[in-house]
């Protein structure tokens, strides 16, 4: 299941841009205090260091993800999610925009 909105959410409207402009997001606050982000990665390959748990779901487009420690890259797809420890790092190569939203903690 995609997630498509979140309900009561507090929106920072400043963006956060990373990679010039590879990454784009914006930080939502819910109403239990849970944070998230909503962005999209375009074209590239580029490494994302973790400091808390993340949780990264495709809701739209797509991506391969390589896990810090390991050989192996895994195809992610929309309704698909994959977890990255904290104080961790993942590899992410996209060909199509990548359209996401992280889940901390």
């Amino acid at each position: 299941m995609i997630t498509t909105q979140f309900e009561g959410a507090t929106v920072a409207t400043q963006a956060s841009v990373y990679f010039d402009g590879k990454c784009v997001s914006h930080a939502l606050t819910l109403p239990d205090g849970s944070k998230k982000s909503v962005g999209v990665v375009l074209p590239a390959q580029l490494t994302f260091g973790t400091a808390a748990p993340e949780i990264m779901e495709c809701v739209a487009g797509g991506c391969e993800y390589q896990l810090a420690g390991s050989d192996t890259w895994v195809r992610v797809a929309p309704g698909e999610r994959f977890s990255v420890p904290g104080n961790s790092s993942f590899d992410i190569r996209v060909t199509e925009a990548f359209h996401y939203i992280c889940h901390y903690g």
